[in-house]
């Protein structure tokens, strides 16, 4: 029986398990999704299952590089501790060398990579077998690959991590770019860069406000005009004042040195996800009452 992506879906959904897992363990039970729970359960990856419907929001930022390839991930755990376990932490390092080494752009195709070569150990498997070992969950969150003349990367303290590619210039400018935008988090590199909805948004909030000021129209106009050119060179990573000298421009500085950005990515661990808010001292007072 051939086993639909819908089943494969719904059984990552209900599991927690890598997509080839689901799909296995799907083919053996032809479609037959709660006895592949069962059989799952049975095997023992049912355990580290359990644990995929926890918030994984505190990890680390990985990267990995080697000339002109660089490679960016973002691996989670549930807390911060377990993100500073040696477990976790060589973990983290090896799917980022496998991240390299592989022709993977996406999460889904390099959890289906051998963990290490010569290997038949996939990335997948190496994760549950950590996620049963240390008892928390834990996520290849997203990847990003980075090829440039000159690749530099910065990390601040594992929680950011960001990789920076030049042309021209050097390792060295590359890795002070990288720091500055680790800082600053610029949102494209250029004001011509950002999104055109973007804009028209922003010009529609400068608008509102500039008429509240009562100003004759051509006054207003003005202003929006102004108002949107500033918003454009903060959000632009070459009109931001470079963090170690905010006198000069970051774009002045690469000029200076004869270089171009060709691209940035910048990753923030947890960002975007949403985190459970605990109130310990409600729980311990709910807690005894209920004794």
């Amino acid at each position: 029986m051939a086993v639909s992506a819908a089943q494969v879906k719904e059984l990552r959904e209900r599991t927690g398990l890598g997509m080839m897992e689901c799909k296995k363990a799907l083919v053996e039970t032809d479609g037959d999704i709660d006895l592949a729970i069962e059989n799952l359960r049975k095997s023992g990856q049912a355990k580290a299952a359990k644990k995929a419907s926890r918030v994984a929001a505190e990890g680390v930022v990985v990267f990995a590089s080697e000339g002109e390839l660089a490679v960016l991930l973002e691996i989670n755990s549930e807390t911060d501790f377990v993100a500073r376990d040696d477990n976790f932490k060589a973990f983290s390092n090896q799917v980022a060398s496998c991240a390299l080494s592989e022709s993977v752009v996406d999460v889904a195709s390099l959890m289906s990579s051998p963990y290490e070569a010569g290997q038949d150990t996939s990335v997948e498997q190496a994760r549950e077998a950590l996620v049963q070992k240390i008892g928390e969950n834990i996520q290849v969150r997203r990847i990003h690959k980075l090829n440039a003349p000159v690749v530099g990367s910065y990390s601040h303290n594992g929680k950011i991590g960001v990789l920076v590619g030049l042309s021209g210039g050097d390792e060295s400018l590359a890795k002070d770019i990288a720091m500055h935008v680790a800082a600053v988090n610029p949102m494209v590199v250029s004001p011509d860069d950002v999104p055109e909805d973007v804009k028209e948004k922003e010009k529609e909030i400068f608008a509102e406000q500039a008429r509240q000021s009562g100003k004759p129209e051509e006054i207003i106009q003005k202003m929006i005009s102004g108002r949107v050119k500033k918003f454009l060179a903060e959000v632009s990573l070459v009109e931001q004042g470079f963090v170690k000298d905010p006198d000069t421009k970051v774009g002045q500085l690469l000029k200076k040195a004869g270089a171009e950005i060709t691209e940035f990515k910048r990753f923030e661990v947890g960002e975007g996800i949403e985190k459970e808010e605990v109130d310990f001292a409600a729980e311990v007072m709910a807690q005894a009452k209920g004794g």
